[in-house]
């Protein structure tokens, strides 16, 4: 196994035990937290099938997570979306994880939503109807394109999602998808960090978290999911 990962499923498997698992955000979720399970890892053969589907290769820190730890489960937020070989008749991916990701979109987006078109700028209704119209097209048109070269790994909850930068020069590292509240896709970062943060930076930077809240002995003891 990848050093990077050595230990981790065994990690995050134990804190199944721990006395205040139900501390951890995300982890029992009124029925739908990740519980800390995680699913079986991928043997190379089905992570090589996953990415003949998406059109990429996956950047090397997440397909060591695939291979050495789980193939989705416990993890930050909601936990990780599950990543399984698809069946053999499945047609292929949209493409869209090929595409490079282009973070500058997020700048563009921002000011196409404040060039929102005015019925008082326009002759007439028809005038304004047509200018609306291309308008809204160029803003479905960015919305869609701002995740290019993404593949979305987890959700945050409140429509916000975490995604991991698969194609281009920022591949490697974790985006926030906050298209919900129209502010685009923006870097992950660490309270008072700095940089673009890597897929292992932001999954054992939660990890350690996690351990931290769940093993406080002073947190109430609920009963545990069960054997690891």
């Amino acid at each position: 196994m990848d050093g990077t990962w050595a230990g981790v499923r065994e990690r995050v498997l134990a804190l199944r035990r721990a006395p205040g698992w139900q501390a951890v955000f995300g982890a029992e979720g009124h029925g739908h937290g990740h519980k800390f399970e995680l699913l079986p890892t991928l043997t190379e053969e089905e992570l090589r099938a996953v990415e003949r589907w998406l059109g990429t290769r996956l950047p090397e820190e997440y397909r060591t997570f695939l291979r050495g730890v789980g193939a989705g489960g416990a993890g930050p937020d909601y936990g990780l979306f599950p990543l399984r070989p698809p069946a053999p008749a499945t047609s292929a991916a949209s493409g869209r994880c090929a595409l490079p990701f282009r973070p500058e979109l997020t700048a563009e987006f921002d000011k196409h939503l404040c060039a929102e078109p005015r019925r008082d700028d326009h002759p007439d209704d028809d005038a304004f109807a047509a200018a609306y119209t291309a308008w809204q097209a160029r803003e479905d048109e960015l919305h869609d394109a701002l995740t290019e070269g993404t593949l979305c790994i987890s959700d945050q909850g409140c429509g916000y999602y975490s995604l991991l930068v698969v194609t281009g020069p920022h591949r490697g590292t974790v985006w926030e998808d906050v298209r919900a509240v129209g502010e685009g896709v923006v870097p992950m970062q660490l309270v008072g960090g700095a940089g673009h943060l890597s897929f292992a930076q932001w999954y054992l930077h939660w990890l350690g978290r996690a351990e931290s809240q769940a093993w406080d002995e002073t947190t109430d003891a609920p009963q545990p999911f069960g054997p690891a």
